[in-house]
C-alpha cells in the first residue's frame, strides 16, 4: 500500500476512534457532542418579536434593559469569573414577577448545549418564564469530593455559583423568589439535588438520570420530580456502579454511589412526611406521586427500557445510531413534564 494511503487510513482510524470515544462519553454522561447546535422545533420567535440577542425595545419603569432572546452573561464567584446563558422570551411580560428555571447540563455539556438540546426555550416561549443555563468548569459539576471530574478534584463550589447566578438575574429582572426552579441532566441533576440540600433558593427541582450523592438529612422544604430509565447504565436505576465509575480516583474522579433510585425517593418522602404514593402506569411510563404537608410533592417517573438520555429529545443522528448509543425515550417529554410540575409548586413562605 502506498505510504500516503497508509497515513491517510491511520488518520481516518484515529479520527473515527476519537469520535466514538467522545460520542460514547457524551451520551453516557448527558450531552449531545456528536450533534450540531440546533434549535428545538417550535422555538422560533413569534412574528414581530425581536431577534435573539437584541436589546429589549421598551423596558418598563424601573426595569433595566435586558436582551430579548439568548444572551451570554457572567458572574464572579470566589474571585473567579463564571459564565452562563440567559433566555428571555420576547413576549414575556415583566410587569409582574416571573418564574426562573435554571437548567444544569450533564458532564461534557455546557450551557449552550443544554439550551439547544432539551427544548427549554420553546417551553419558556409557550408558558412564560426565564431560563438560565450555567456553564460547569471544564464541562462538569462538583457534587461531592469524588464526583465529578476536575471541579470535584479542585474543590469548586458550584452551589455558590448557581446561587450567585440566580441572585444576578434577580437583580436585573423581576424574578419571583417563590418560583425559582432547578432542572438537571445526569451530573447536572446531581447538582440540582445539592441545591435542594444546601440552599433555600428553590421551590422545586427536576432531575433526569441523576442521583443524590452524600447525605441530605434536613433539606429546605422543596418539591422533587425525578425521571429515570430502567436501562440507564451510567447512573443505574438499581444503584449499582455505572460504566464511568472509577471509585473517585485519578485526575477525573467519578464515584456515583447514591443507591437505588426508588430508595432515594423514599428517603425524600420520609423527610417530607409524605403520604403513601399513588402509582399510575401508561405503557412504559410509571408515575409514583406522593403528596406532602405544606403543598409539597415528591414524584418519581420511571421509564421502562429507557437509557441515559433526556426523554423527548431530538431523534438520534446517523452517527449516534452507528455507535449504538441510547436513543431518547419517546414515551415522555421530560421538559413538559417537569415544567408542569414546577408550575404548580411555588415555594412556601
Amino acid at each position: 500500500m502506498d505510504q500516503r494511503v497508509r497515513r491517510a487510513a491511520a488518520v481516518l482510524r484515529s479520527a473515527s476512534a476519537a469520535l466514538a470515544i467522545t460520542s460514547a462519553l457524551a451520551v453516557l454522561i448527558g450531552c449531545d457532542a456528536v450533534r450540531p447546535a440546533r434549535e428545538q422545533a417550535g422555538s422560533t420567535a413569534p412574528p414581530g418579536t425581536a431577534p435573539t440577542g437584541t436589546a429589549a425595545p421598551t423596558p418598563g419603569p424601573g426595569i433595566p434593559a435586558v436582551a430579548v432572546g439568548s444572551s451570554a452573561r457572567s458572574v464572579t464567584v470566589g474571585g473567579r469569573e463564571r459564565t452562563y446563558r440567559l433566555y428571555r422570551p420576547a413576549t414575556l411580560s415583566l410587569s409582574a414577577p416571573v418564574p426562573l428555571v435554571v437548567m444544569l447540563h450533564g458532564a461534557l455539556g455546557n450551557g449552550r448545549q443544554a439550551e439547544t438540546a432539551y427544548g427549554w426555550n420553546s417551553a419558556a416561549d409557550r408558558y412564560g418564564f426565564l431560563v438560565a443555563y450555567p456553564d460547569g468548569l471544564r464541562r462538569s459539576w462538583a457534587v461531592s469530593s469524588d464526583c465529578c471530574g476536575p471541579p470535584a478534584r479542585d474543590g469548586i463550589d458550584d452551589v455558590a455559583f448557581v446561587s450567585a447566578t440566580v441572585a444576578a438575574i434577580s437583580a436585573a429582572l423581576p424574578v419571583d423568589p417563590a418560583r425559582v426552579y432547578a432542572a438537571g441532566m445526569s451530573n447536572g441533576g446531581m447538582l440540582a439535588y445539592q441545591l435542594a440540600c444546601r440552599t433555600t433558593v428553590f421551590a422545586a427541582i427536576g432531575v433526569v438520570a441523576g442521583t443524590l450523592l452524600g447525605q441530605c438529612p434536613s433539606p429546605a422544604p422543596i418539591s422533587v420530580i425525578h425521571v429515570h430509565g430502567t436501562a440507564d447504565d451510567v447512573v443505574p436505576y438499581d444503584g449499582r456502579p455505572g460504566k464511568l465509575d472509577n471509585g473517585g480516583t485519578g485526575p477525573l474522579p467519578v464515584k456515583i454511589d447514591g443507591g437505588p433510585v426508588p430508595d432515594q425517593i423514599d428517603r425524600w418522602r420520609e423527610i417530607a412526611r409524605c403520604a403513601a404514593p399513588k402509582v399510575r402506569t401508561v405503557g412504559p411510563v410509571s408515575t409514583s406521586a406522593a403528596r406532602c404537608p405544606g403543598g409539597r410533592d415528591v414524584e418519581l417517573i420511571t421509564i421502562a427500557g429507557a437509557g441515559h438520555q433526556w426523554p423527548g429529545g431530538a431523534p438520534q443522528t446517523a452517527a449516534e445510531r452507528l455507535l449504538g448509543l441510547d436513543p431518547p425515550a419517546t414515551a415522555l417529554a421530560a421538559t413538559e413534564s417537569i415544567w408542569r410540575f414546577f408550575s404548580t409548586h411555588a415555594r412556601q413562605s
